[in-house]
């Protein structure tokens, strides 16, 4: 499901979503599109498996970036566990998952047992 920004950071609130989309800055010998599974939901982040298995961790400095004006949105990557920027200028929304304990049992079966060099075809997917 192709998504606008706000309708993205919506989603990003109250889900885990497992996205596709643009690259902003290609990267050379990789796909120009980027899977990801992130979040903005700060009550899951902010629990203690998110500070703890996420390595969740708030921002130091106060954002610099303005995402209406980017057409972007600033989240935490789960596999990466930092923030990463997500262009809304295309891009699919592959899966929900709410942000609760629908998440752990996701995160138990499905990521925490992949090895690094499947995250990172994952990311490539």
């Amino acid at each position: 499901m192709i998504v606008a920004q706000q309708t993205l950071r919506t989603l990003l609130l109250n889900n885990v979503l497992d996205l596709r989309f643009v690259r902003r800055r290609p990267v050379a010998g990789k796909p120009p599109t980027r899977r990801m599974i992130c979040t903005k939901s700060f009550e899951l982040l902010n629990s203690t498996n998110g500070k703890i298995v996420l390595n969740y961790a708030p921002p130091k400095n106060e954002k610099q970036f303005n995402e209406s004006q980017e057409n972007a949105c600033v989240v935490w990557d789960i596999l990466m566990q930092n923030y990463r920027i997500v262009s809304a200028d295309e891009v699919d929304v592959i899966r929900e998952i709410p942000a609760n304990d629908a998440f752990w049992q996701t995160f138990n079966e499905e990521i925490l047992p992949l090895t690094a060099d499947q995250k990172i075809q994952f990311m490539n997917s």
